[in-house]
């Protein structure tokens, strides 16, 4: 696709309607206010960006997630989390398979992943997640990321009508505590929020539930509450509408939860796989 310029950054769009490289970047170097806010500006108009190559430290990582916005907190003191926690500065997770002593040491270790978006079970959920690749599988292991505005603008007319305005109910049942086998963090929250969310900073409209996660629509009955569930899911995730990342070492993926949701395929469990992600906090509760 062709290379765009924008206050000297190169961006280089991935698919058609979501997910740009930003190329031609150092996130270790001293960034003057043009190029973040023009960074900034790209995360909005893509909701997701790449840059690739990066050589980051912890420090760089957490510097890097201030550009778009708060650093988000860990949603448990790190002492709960998994050894491999003592090795970070706080609020950064570690998204890891690897195993020390028969433990993993960080969380979310195996396996694929449904489509969802990050902390959609909180009361405000974060608004960005970061991504930083410290050490990848040759092969799987990849994030898939859907437009929730491509999928809300085809939505079939019928059903927009009849869930506009409506709420739905999230629920989140995660870890080793409850599901007993070794997956990472226990976690448990849940949530009521918009099924079409609109973006506070960009004004645009978009399907804000996911398989993953959500598990019924408020005052409606299961039935009928399953059946647009699942319209919308199979519609959201509809290939048009996703593009699909393979990780290489160093890649550093930007993506806004307010507007895409995404989704991990399944790789080796007998390669290492090694990530640190952080997230910047959410201003509002989503409308």
């Amino acid at each position: 696709m062709a290379i765009m310029t924008e206050a000297r950054l190169d961006i280089v769009k991935l698919s058609q309607h979501i997910g740009a490289e930003v190329r031609g970047i150092d996130l270790r170097a001293k960034l003057d206010t043009e190029i973040i806010q023009a960074i900034r500006r790209a995360w909005l108009d893509h909701a997701v960006i790449l840059f690739r190559g990066q050589d980051l430290a912890q420090e760089d990582l957490i510097r890097v997630t201030g550009f778009f916005g708060e650093l988000g907190k860990l949603a448990r003191p790190q002492e709960f989390f998994p050894k491999g926690y003592a090795r970070l500065l706080p609020n950064i997770m570690m998204i890891s398979n690897i195993r020390e002593n028969g433990q993993t040491i960080g969380a979310l270790p195996d396996g694929e992943m449904m489509f969802h978006h990050d902390m959609l079970h909180a009361e405000v959920p974060h608004d960005a997640t970061l991504l930083y690749a410290v050490e990848v599988p040759t092969y799987g292991g990849d994030t898939l990321f859907a437009s929730g505005v491509a999928a809300y603008e085809t939505l079939d007319p019928a059903i927009r009508a009849k869930l506009e305005g409506r709420t739905a109910f999230h629920h989140y049942n995660y870890g080793s505590t409850q599901r007993g086998d070794d997956r990472g963090v226990a976690a448990f929250s849940e949530s009521t929020h918009p099924v079409f969310r609109t973006h506070r900073e960009t004004g645009r409209k978009a399907i804000y539930v996911n398989r993953l996660m959500t598990v019924g629509i408020v005052d409606l009955p299961q039935a009928e509450s399953d059946a647009l569930l699942n319209a919308l899911f199979d519609h959201s995730e509809r290939p048009e509408f996703v593009y699909a990342h393979v990780w290489r070492k160093g890649d550093l993926l930007v993506w806004d939860n307010r507007c895409s949701m995404h989704a991990r395929t399944d790789f080796p469990s007998d390669q290492r796989r090694l990530l640190y992600r952080t997230t910047v906090m959410g201003q509002e509760r989503p409308y």
